[in-house]
């Protein structure tokens, strides 16, 4: 599985823990809600600024906890 995949499973799976649409955590970042679902199905290249706003703004969570999972060990 590709980095690019990991992420976007990462993402959407904590998205999904926290009750929120992919369109509530693309407006959290100031991100597009396409771009958003790209990034959850492993199409797009994220950049570490857009992982950040994500993972940070979106999600509200450390960069700690988004990495701490069996995927990135």
């Amino acid at each position: 599985m590709s980095i690019q995949d990991k992420i976007g499973r990462r993402i959407k799976e904590l998205r999904i823990e926290k009750g929120l649409t992919q369109e509530a955590v693309a407006w959290r970042s100031e991100l597009d809600r396409t771009f958003m679902n790209h990034v959850e199905n492993g199409r797009r290249n994220i950049s570490l600024n857009s992982l950040e706003k994500i993972i940070c703004s979106g999600l509200q969570i450390s960069f700690s906890e988004f990495f701490n999972t069996q995927d990135f060990a």
